[in-house]
């Protein structure tokens, strides 16, 4: 079973412009979710409210420098926590939301507290990869991770990806999937596996833009009901 997430998003490698902070809140609350623990100690998912501040900043025109931090949980059925916090890289196509095809990867560093993951050090490799062909966006983000096992073979397989249609420049709706097949040397089998589907609208404003969404678990061992709320800004 997999751990509490802090971050429901799927990459479409778009990055603070160089010299520019951005500030990200990510926010998901669990009104239906698995109502018991991954690990001993866990925050149990079920009515569960994670979040983290995402602070990024531009270096240049392709590579972003992040820190997420405090990754928190104002509110769980084990109580409140601060779970910890990390460290992000993202090297990109540069003037991604520009072109047809764009692609970039992203290597996050996590320092843990114990009812967020029993490891604590981890890291997540994710791949992007996605087309505009106006006025839909078609992005795939074959995230590895290894939150449970060390080594290459160890690594976790958990897949994210997204088809939006744009109304216009401000104004999108997507359908979102998130996935876990396990580890590359041990797939689960589909009753195992967690998949999420999920309906999301975007917000571009002048000062603010907003991802909000409802994801519904597919399997016994996904979370039933999640809501998600992203909120950025750019900062100077």
């Amino acid at each position: 079973m997999r751990a509490q997430t802090d971050e429901i998003q799927v990459y479409d490698a778009a990055i603070a412009e160089k010299g520019k902070f951005n500030l990200m809140i990510h926010q998901n609350f669990t009104p239906d979710g698995i109502k018991t623990p991954s690990f001993a100690g866990a925050i149990v998912p079920d009515k569960s409210w994670n979040g983290v501040a995402e602070w990024a900043y531009g270096v240049t025109d392709w590579f972003e420098a992040g820190l997420y931090m405090p990754l928190f949980t104002p509110y769980s059925k084990t109580g409140s926590f601060f779970n910890g916090y990390k460290f992000r890289a993202l090297f990109v196509k540069p003037d991604a939301d520009k072109q047809k095809f764009f692609y970039g990867l992203n290597f996050e560093f996590s320092f843990n507290q114990k009812q967020w993951d029993p490891r604590k050090h981890t890291s997540e490799i994710r791949p992007i990869i996605g087309w505009h062909l106006k006025p839909i966006d078609i992005i795939v983000n074959p995230i590895l991770d290894n939150s449970y096992l060390h080594g290459l073979k160890g690594l976790d397989f958990a897949p994210a990806g997204r088809v939006a249609y744009n109304f216009n420049e401000e104004w999108a709706l997507a359908a979102e999937e998130y996935a876990d097949f396990g580890t590359l040397r041990d797939f689960q089998g589909a009753s195992t596996e967690m998949h999420e589907a999920w309906a999301v609208v975007d917000h571009k404003g002048k000062t603010y833009n907003v991802e909000t969404g409802i994801g519904f678990g597919l399997t016994s061992v996904s979370d039933k009901v999640t809501l998600k709320l992203m909120i950025s800004r750019d900062l100077n």
